[in-house]
């Protein structure tokens, strides 16, 4: 902000008397304007000279720095630094810089922008060190209402709207919704929360609300976590439908992002690498080789190895009831062993063709009580529901929400 002031000049005796125009009770003001110091990233910035640079394919730290005038000892103690407090190898091509010079044109800080939220200052003057800063974020609540062409993506793009919502709200109904099954004139309204740096759009934060409209029929998901309310021993947070069940099921509609099916689950088939008819008690997701397969529920990895015909092969106890297996792939998903616990959406896996196989595709099975079940038939029951003692609250926060949408 700008402040102003006024000065009073009196009118000296002498000057009045000899300029004959002016009294002594005669009084000019001058209005001048302060320009308050401007602090960017910790500094008084505009008391440097500010160049902007970008660090090139190749560039180390090192070298840029010897290019921008520091000295031989301030580039070996950069070189120093402990790697928490700023680690030389994590600086990236493409990424700002700015340089900040004294009137004598010494080098004094180097503040690198790794986005538009973060800045890491070198100070080279004095003890060396580096300053971590974070912008804040400003939060502006959104609406939004789109009609979906082609996919949840395009509807986005296309009306101007945040892409990371198609990834959230797929994420929100992916127990309920099959996104590759959406249909020209299917619908979706949201209520979120839209993240901002300075002016800059940052990200979305919290989706609060939404009303999907899908197979004749709408689907609401509201955000509800009773500790945003009051203080409760049993937690219960989530996205629920209007009657408190959560739309989390205990296990997601598809292990990974698919083309198409190429093969359902039947026990007459034509195989087509043996070419005789046999069982195929799975669905086979044809999909790029090297997709990621992810663990449609809870579980303990019980199986994983070469499996014949089956190639690379990683099976699942979900509970009692439930197992699965996932078949076909090129390799194994970090820390996939036998015995260890896996979480539901983990990547247990990737896409390959192995095995008796005629291409990259995911043969997916599940067994209900050690039975051959049809995954695509597979009903999935769902995680609790908010409780009776939250209902109350629960309730209120729907027809808030829904005021909302």
């Amino acid at each position: 902000m700008h402040s102003r002031f006024l000065i009073g000049l009196l009118g000296g005796c002498l000057l009045v008397s000899a300029c004959g125009k002016k009294t002594q009770t005669e009084q000019e003001y001058i209005e001048e304007e302060i320009v308050p110091i401007r602090y960017e990233y910790g500094l008084a910035i505009d008391s440097f000279r500010v160049d902007t640079g970008y660090v090139g394919n190749g560039e180390t730290l090192g070298g840029i720095l010897n290019r921008l005038g520091a000295t031989g000892q301030q580039v070996g103690q950069v070189g120093m630094l402990p790697r928490e407090e700023f680690d030389v190898r994590q600086i990236r091509a493409g990424k700002q810089y700015l340089a900040l010079y004294d009137t004598a044109s010494v080098l004094q800080y180097w503040v690198y922008l790794p986005d538009a939220r973060t800045a890491k200052v070198l100070h080279l003057t004095d003890s060396l060190h580096v300053e971590h800063i974070q912008k804040p974020i400003r939060i502006v609540p959104r609406k939004a209402e789109v009609v979906i062409e082609s996919s949840l993506w395009n509807a986005m793009a296309g009306n101007g709207l945040p892409v990371e919502l198609a990834l959230e709200l797929s994420e929100i109904y992916a127990w309920t919704i099959d996104f590759f099954g959406l249909q020209q004139g299917d619908s979706i309204r949201v209520f979120y929360d839209e993240q901002y740096v300075d002016s800059t759009r940052w990200g979305i934060g919290r989706i609060y609300a939404a009303d999907f409209y899908h197979a004749k029929r709408w689907q609401e998901a509201f955000w509800f976590d009773i500790s945003d309310y009051q203080a409760a021993d049993t937690p219960c947070r989530g996205y629920f439908d209007a009657d408190g069940n959560s739309l989390r099921k205990a296990f997601l509609k598809a292990p990974l992002n698919y083309k198409r099916i190429s093969s359902k689950f039947t026990y007459a088939r034509k195989h087509p690498v043996y070419k005789i008819v046999r069982p195929h008690t799975g669905v086979d997701y044809a999909a790029p080789a090297g997709t990621p397969v992810v663990a449609i529920g809870d579980g303990v990895v019980i199986e994983k190895g070469y499996k014949g015909g089956g190639g690379n092969t990683v099976k699942i106890r979900h509970n009692s009831t439930y197992t699965t297996a996932y078949l076909h792939l090129s390799k194994y998903g970090e820390g996939i062993a036998v015995g260890k616990h896996v979480n539901q959406g983990q990547v247990i896996g990737y896409v390959g063709s192995t095995g008796a196989s005629t291409g990259p595709h995911l043969d997916f099975r599940v067994w209900k009580g050690g039975t051959p079940i049809d995954p695509l038939k597979m009903v999935s029951p769902p995680v609790e529901p908010v409780p009776d003692a939250y209902r109350a609250v629960f309730d209120s926060v729907v027809v808030a929400l829904r005021r909302e949408l």
